[in-house]
C-alpha cells in the first residue's frame, strides 16, 4: 500500500483524487496527517479540493460517455436498478451534488450526474462547495485541537 503522508502534498493530491472514485481510500486520514505534521492548512485544503473535485469530474465523464458499458457490463446492474438510482436522483435533484463527499453515495452521484448530462458547470460548482465544505470542515477540526 502507499504510505500517501509520506509523499506531503503529492501524497495528499493522490489519495484525494482516488477517494473521489470507486477505490476504497480516505484521505481525510493523509490530511489529518499533514496538518498535525505542520503542513499550511490552506494549501493542504486547496490541494485535497481540488484533487477530490477532479476524481469526481472523472467520475462525471465516465457516466456521461460510458454509463451503459460501466453500470450494465462492469457492475452487471439491470435496466430497473439503474431507473429506480436515476429515479432518486431525479428525485432530489441537483442539490444532491452539494453532498457528493459522502461516502458510498458520493461517487455514483457523480456518476449519475454525467450519466443525465446535468450541466458541467453546475455539476462544477456544486461538487466543488461541497467538497471544499467537508475538508474545511476536518482542517477547522484538527486545528482547533491543536495546543
Amino acid at each position: 500500500m502507499i504510505d500517501f503522508e509520506s509523499l506531503g502534498l503529492l501524497g495528499l493530491g493522490l489519495a484525494s483524487f482516488l477517494a473521489a472514485t470507486i477505490l476504497p481510500l480516505s484521505s481525510e486520514l493523509v490530511l489529518s496527517s499533514l496538518l498535525l505534521s505542520g503542513g499550511t492548512p490552506s494549501t493542504l485544503l486547496l490541494v485535497a479540493t481540488v484533487a477530490n473535485v477532479l476524481g469526481s469530474v472523472v467520475n462525471y465523464l465516465l457516466g456521461r460517455w460510458g454509463a451503459d458499458t460501466l453500470l450494465h457490463r462492469w457492475f452487471r446492474l439491470s435496466e430497473q436498478q439503474t431507473n429506480k438510482a436515476e429515479m432518486h436522483f431525479n428525485r432530489y435533484g441537483k442539490w444532491s451534488l452539494l453532498l457528493a463527499w459522502v461516502p458510498i453515495i458520493g461517487d455514483p452521484l457523480t456518476l449519475f450526474a454525467g450519466m443525465l448530462k446535468v450541466n458541467f458547470g453546475l455539476f462544477l460548482l456544486l461538487v466543488t462547495i461541497g467538497k471544499f465544505g467537508r475538508y474545511w470542515l476536518i482542517t477547522q477540526t484538527i486545528l482547533a485541537g491543536q495546543p
